[in-house]
């Protein structure tokens, strides 16, 4: 994969981060909704491209992004910095329970995580040690806590996760008051399973909205849905 990603009005220079622009974070960044949110966390920002797909959309918001990897953090950064929306977004290269502690008082409208989950993807055995202690239920539970704790009234919370994750922080929503307001089951084709939920909480209590997107119409063909939802951002669409 090329170090640099061409967005439409930002690029995503990803030389410095292990976990690389993927399907699962473009998809959370192009759906993840709020209602003119004014203040904006990623936790976990990677290259930062969920960050910069949102400055793009919420043209208004402060954006901050926190990210516990020292170098993914740098070319976040960098990242921002070459971009147009450079004025609204900033990161900090900490772990998001440090960041919390150190802003007690700090509340979001809108909280977006596309968490580490793909421990045995990574091909160093170190890589992998360091990053589950960062994605085994203790880390959940700590990220939905935080989460519940920072949202502002009206605010909301989004997440890309697999099933067996997303049910376990269904559940943790619950015991911090968090609740579940849209669930989109992501498959890979119309017939296949679905590999993928993203999921919003708020601290409302609503009617839960259940949808489906599907990726691909076809083999090597992206489906008319993914490449409407992905057009403002991608060159090819």
């Amino acid at each position: 994969m090329a170090d640099i990603f061409r967005f439409k009005q930002f690029s995503v220079d990803q030389s410095g981060c292990a976990m690389k622009i993927n399907t699962d974070g473009v998809l959370l960044g192009a759906l993840a909704q709020g209602e003119n949110p004014q203040s904006i966390l990623d936790i976990g920002t990677g290259t930062g491209v969920i960050a910069l797909m949102l400055a793009q959309r919420f043209t208004d918001a402060q954006i901050d992004a926190v990210e516990i990897d020292a170098a993914a953090a740098e070319t976040a950064g960098n990242n921002f910095k070459n971009s147009s929306f450079t004025d609204h977004l900033t990161v900090s290269p900490i772990g998001f329970e440090n960041y919390f502690e150190g802003h007690p008082e700090k509340k979001y409208d809108l909280i977006i995580s596309n968490p580490p989950f793909h421990i045995n993807s990574l091909e160093s055995p170190k890589a992998k040690k360091t990053l589950a202690k960062h994605a085994d239920g203790d880390f959940f539970e700590a990220l939905v806590k935080y989460i519940a704790e920072h949202l502002t009234e009206n605010g909301l919370c989004w997440l890309v996760l697999p099933l067996e994750t997303s049910a376990l922080v269904k559940i943790l929503g619950q015991q911090y008051y968090l609740h579940l307001q849209k669930t989109i089951s992501i498959h890979s084709f119309e017939e296949s399973l679905p590999h993928r939920e993203i999921v919003c909480f708020g601290s409302n209590e609503i009617l839960e909205e259940k949808s489906k997107l599907v990726i691909y119409e076809a083999v090597n063909k992206y489906s008319e849905e993914y490449k409407k939802l992905l057009q403002p951002y991608f060159i090819a669409f």
